[in-house]
């Protein structure tokens, strides 16, 4: 690095140094010597402010994985821990699948599919507990039946929208995120 490439990289460095602890420093001027001032709180709305709407998505594949890891563990409590494993699922002919059993060294017959599975404090999650959407279009998402997800090689899901009971998209312009 030549002599004005670490001049250049030192005083903008300085002005960031500078802006900032101005920035400090008139925050707590104003903690300091502000007037205080107090706003009534509003009722609280379901919504997120930061997160958005959203909708909160349980599966019935996650009861049925759960009660498998119970009985699989009944007796040694402690491996019922929280851990991350595999369970196998069956398609349909419209690719809905449905559970059949906990990962094991049998080999999947061709309706058959690995998929991840999170346990946590009791609790299966397969893939993202929450669907958000644009404000203002949660009616569009009432008739949900199915996540629609897209599914790895190696068993990863991955929610790409929702559908109704005739495998119809509902979504325009949502997105899948764990809460």
């Amino acid at each position: 690095m030549d002599r004005f490439s670490r001049w250049v990289a030192v005083v903008g460095l300085a002005l960031v140094l500078a802006v900032v602890n101005v920035g400090i420093y008139s925050k707590e001027q104003l903690r300091a010597k502000g007037e205080v001032v107090y706003l009534a709180l509003a009722p609280v709305d379901p919504r997120s402010l930061i997160q958005g709407d959203y909708m909160a998505l349980r599966f019935a594949l996650t009861r049925a994985i759960r009660q498998a890891v119970l009985a699989r563990y009944e007796r040694h409590a402690p491996e019922r821990q929280a851990h991350d494993d595999g369970a196998v699922v069956a398609l349909d002919e419209r690719g809905i699948a449905r559970f059949v059993r906990l990962s094991d060294d049998a080999p999947l017959a061709p309706d058959e599919r690995r998929i991840d599975y999170r346990w946590r404090q009791g609790e299966v999650r397969v893939a993202t507990d929450a669907f958000y959407f644009q404000e203002g279009t949660a009616e569009r998402y009432e008739a949900a039946e199915f996540g629609r997800f897209r599914l790895s090689d190696d068993g990863e899901l991955l929610l790409t929208g929702l559908v109704d009971e005739n495998l119809e998209p509902l979504t325009s312009g949502a997105s899948a995120a764990p809460l």
